[in-house]
């Protein structure tokens, strides 16, 4: 069963700057080390919820990496995945429910204290969807625990995720199909409730492309953090999503 988000995809042209940016914004930024591809490095801002913004760059050109592609558009927001129980069992899952689904994929990274850790990922057929990500070794050793979940600005977890999308019913089918649960209307659109976050599938207008547009997070005092810090991503704290 797919129970929660599992991280969030910023890309960062310097991963270096972005650590400080995020840092002055008032997370606690842990290095992440090289992805095993050598292709891309990261870092992590690791939530008391479990969940986490992963903030990566490219190390050199990679034409063939699922990612590149949005170096043409800069910084900002690309993609997210969730957490999956068995991985196996939640694709099989989602494809007797009619959903196109590829994998699973094997991945990993080296840390930088020389830790090896594994996982595998699934990846539905199209943009407005996330990912799976589920771990091979302890999920302790991708995601920092302990004082790294404590952050100055007092951000405690995710609690919405707004995804933009040419066509919300069809995009509300496909969720249903990759989780098993019924949607339901809310203000901002149709929001899929995992654990204490919410995905929520908005119209797509001025964005470029359909997938992730949004962050809101949970905990801390309420506002817009400044985009030029958050490398192009909209992320509010409290309140309402950004728009």
């Amino acid at each position: 069963m797919i129970t929660c988000i599992d991280h969030m995809v910023i890309l960062v042209r310097d991963l270096s700057a972005a650590i400080d940016d995020y840092t002055a914004l008032g997370f606690s930024v842990t290095p992440g080390g090289v992805h095993a591809d050598g292709a891309t490095h990261n870092a992590l801002v690791a939530f008391a919820d479990g969940s986490y913004l992963e903030l990566i760059a490219f190390r050199r050109e990679a034409p063939d990496h699922i990612w590149w592609r949005h170096t043409a558009d800069g910084e900002g927001l690309i993609d997210f995945a969730l957490l999956p129980d068995a991985i196996n069992e939640d694709v099989a899952a989602a494809r007797a429910r009619g959903l196109e689904i590829a994998g699973p994929f094997s991945g990993g990274r080296e840390r930088p204290d020389g830790v090896r850790i594994a996982w595998q990922t699934a990846r539905p057929a199209t943009p407005d969807l996330p990912f799976l990500c589920g771990d091979v070794t302890a999920r302790d050793l991708r995601v920092p625990t302990g004082a790294a979940r404590q952050h100055p600005n007092g951000v405690t977890g995710i609690a919405r995720v707004l995804v933009a999308t040419r066509n919300p019913a069809e995009s509300a089918a496909r969720y249903r199909a990759l989780l098993g649960i019924t949607g339901v209307t809310d203000s901002e659109g149709v929001a899929f409730p995992l654990k204490s976050s919410a995905i929520v599938l908005t119209t797509l207008t001025d964005q470029r492309r359909e997938g992730p547009c949004a962050l809101v997070l949970r905990g801390g005092a309420p506002g817009d953090l400044d985009p030029a810090r958050t490398h192009g991503t909209p992320i509010r704290i409290g309140g309402s999503a950004p728009q």
